[in-house]
């Protein structure tokens, strides 16, 4: 089928309306709501089935929604700089320990994946060295990751790299809320939560989704009259620029070194990094709504989660099934083992709290892994955020140079590398921690 604008609205249109029927479908019935299931995650499994892969009603087409998500991670990539926050917490020891805990525990998945590729898979399964990568992509960094993975491998002309990325993070998402949700179940149960005495006494709007209109907050801060530039057209024109300067550079640096395929996300990004210092320096910084921002980046997940879910070919997991499952396993089972045996030494003062949201967040996505934190500790009280947005100042360098480097590793020939310095940097991390007194046995309950 001839791609055309109309094309592209009758995708945007379609994804949307079953965005809709997903916020629906969470908001009434009740076994959705008891899986927590995003309304995104919703849309993109109907997606599945009732487009060209199973059913064939909707005139979806899956090289379609890959690209969608290609851009979409772009613009997500491109929104990073604009939001972040440059401030030191006063709870350093706090700050510190979810440092160590998440960035070693990223760093292992990571490594785990490439292990599982360069030594067992692709000496069963041809090509399929980078398999194992897919698993971290799709869980420590979620369907946006996931998407960037399979667009950089797409670019090489590996193809299947997509569908099972995206596989892995969908699966992700599911075992964040269900393992999570079993993890409160049993921490309740035992005495483990600080806050939650009865799982059943959960607030409606957590289930549903629906905000009250006492809780309702403003998305955004206007820096224009609208007569003359609507500040939403001011927000959203710089990220799409962003992305379309990304996308160019990507293109301009393949043309002249064909080797060096940089992905369009991180080019973005350095192009965020840019503009974002250049407005500093001119004050046009001020201009900008990191709230607004904010809420855009959310926005683009959501389409980007629903169009990654839609771009999963069938045949191409299926064919790979057998590898699929074995990382899933060990991916899930090795970080749980982690989350829990690391967590309950090195996260400090309220660790299951901290150990359920880490699990949220290396399984699936931050907003279920907030979802989960708000489950056990509703009035925020334990300070896990607060600890996490300052810790992620330190780990966000480290989670992009994993993210960038690892297509590029694997399809040059330098894996083996990639996965001896993720190992060692896991390691340098507890180190560091057990250096600080931070791994001692905690003897809270």
């Amino acid at each position: 089928m001839e791609f055309t604008p109309w094309t592209f609205l009758v995708d945007f249109g379609l994804i949307s309306a079953l965005l809709m029927l997903g916020k629906f479908l969470r908001a009434k019935v009740k076994f959705i709501q008891k899986l927590f299931l995003p309304p995104s995650l919703i849309a993109g499994f109907a997606a599945l089935v009732l487009g060209p892969e199973i059913l064939g009603w909707l005139p979806l087409q899956p090289d379609n929604c890959g690209s969608y998500s290609a851009v979409l991670i772009a613009l997500v990539f491109a929104c990073i700089p604009l939001t972040s926050q440059k401030k030191v917490s006063e709870n350093k020891e706090g700050v510190g320990r979810m440092w160590a805990y998440s960035n070693s525990g990223m760093l292992f998945q990571w490594a785990l994946g490439g292990l599982l590729g360069l030594a067992f898979f692709g000496f069963i399964w041809e090509n399929t060295e980078a398999l194992g990568i897919a698993m971290p992509a799709g869980f420590c960094g979620g369907h946006g990751t996931a998407a960037a993975l399979g667009a950089a491998f797409a670019e090489n002309g590996q193809t299947d790299m997509m569908s099972i990325s995206m596989t892995c993070a969908t699966i992700g998402i599911i075992s964040a809320v269900v393992i999570g949700l079993a993890l409160i179940k049993w921490g309740s149960n035992h005495g483990k939560t600080s806050f939650l005495t009865k799982y059943s006494d959960l607030p409606d709007e957590l289930r549903t989704g629906i905000l009250p209109k006492d809780k309702r907050d403003s998305i955004g801060e206007a820096s224009f009259s609208a007569i003359s530039l609507d500040s939403l057209t001011f927000n959203f024109g710089t990220i799409a620029a962003i992305g379309a300067a990304g996308y160019g550079i990507s293109c301009l640096v393949a043309h002249f070194w064909p080797i060096l395929k940089l992905p369009t996300f991180i080019c973005a990004f350095l192009v965020a990094l840019a503009v974002n210092k250049i407005f500093e320096k001119t004050g046009a910084i001020q201009y900008v709504c990191p709230k607004m921002v904010n809420h855009l980046s959310g926005t683009f997940t959501d389409y980007l989660v629903a169009f990654g879910v839609a771009s999963i070919r069938l045949a191409v997991v299926w064919k790979l099934i057998i590898p699929l499952v074995i990382m899933i396993v060990a991916g899930l089972g090795l970080t749980f083992l982690f989350v829990f045996a690391v967590g309950k030494r090195l996260a400090g003062e309220y660790w299951f709290e901290k150990v359920v949201f880490t699990w949220g967040w290396f399984t699936g996505t931050m907003s279920m892994s907030i979802a989960l934190l708000r489950i056990i500790d509703p009035d925020m009280k334990t300070g896990t955020l607060d600890e996490y947005a300052f810790a992620y100042v330190y780990v966000a360098p480290v989670e992009i140079a994993l993210i960038s480097l690892a297509p590029i590793a694997f399809i040059t020939g330098f894996g083996w590398l990639y996965v001896g310095l993720s190992t060692l940097g896991g390691i340098a991390t507890l180190l560091v921690a057990k250096k600080k007194g931070w791994l001692a046995p905690n003897k809270t309950k």
